[in-house]
């Protein structure tokens, strides 16, 4: 154990005592920022509708839960791009709450969105809107394992993660990882082991990154 401070929410005066809220992460649907590594097999127009297309899809599965939802775009921006409209509407329509992602880099956005979910909540999960695999039995069983740890992941293929949640987090327990290599994952594993958080590792799952991917998103 590190000794650095860890924060678990207080919910004995809470106003809302409700287990665990889904957090799902999204950058802006814009034509050559979205899935590039999709490009050279899609085209840019193509890459743009197959992210439209794994964050509706998300959405749907995570909605199945019946869990609270928030949704937590990658940057603010002065107005809705064209291509996003549709998907602004059904998040309207669905009443989920849209937020903007706050941070330097990806570790330092998630822990303060799980920050942000565990002071109204005793557990909170992030999901990615290119992680197709993450049905509502793999959220069930996310939360489940929170009963016993501080934090859970769930690995993917390329040596990420498709799954983050928490029912403490502690300061700097994101830091210094490298996201989108190999090793992130494993790393860290080892920020929140230095950090002084318990975690638990879920059964592998997939996300959507190369067009092989993409494809057996298709053939599903």
């Amino acid at each position: 154990m590190s000794g650095k401070p860890t924060f678990t929410p207080d919910l004995s005066s809470g106003t809302d005592r409700r287990e665990a809220v889904l957090l799902q992460f999204a950058k802006w649907p814009e034509k050559g920022r979205v899935k590039t590594r999709l490009i050279p097999a899609l085209g840019a127009e193509g890459a743009l509708n197959a992210h439209l297309q794994l964050t509706s899809a998300v959405l749907v599965q995570l909605a199945t839960t019946g869990l609270p939802l928030e949704f937590w775009w990658d940057r603010s921006l002065s107005a809705v791009p064209p291509a996003a409209r549709e998907l602004v509407h059904a998040l309207d329509q669905r009443a989920v709450v849209q937020n903007v992602q706050q941070g330097q880099d990806l570790g330092a956005r998630m822990a303060h969105v799980l920050a942000h979910g565990l002071r109204r909540y005793r557990k909170a999960i992030i999901v990615g809107s290119d992680c197709p695999s993450v049905d509502a039995d793999y959220v069930r069983e996310a939360i489940a394992a929170l009963d016993t740890v501080d934090v859970v992941l769930g690995p993917s293929d390329d040596g990420g993660f498709v799954l983050i949640g928490a029912r403490s987090v502690a300061p700097g327990m994101l830091d210094r990882v490298v996201w989108g290599a190999p090793g992130a994952l494993a790393q860290t594993l080892e920020r929140l082991a230095t950090s002084g958080l318990s975690s638990r590792l879920l059964e592998p799952r997939w996300d959507v990154d190369e067009p092989l991917d993409w494809q057996r998103y298709l053939n599903r």
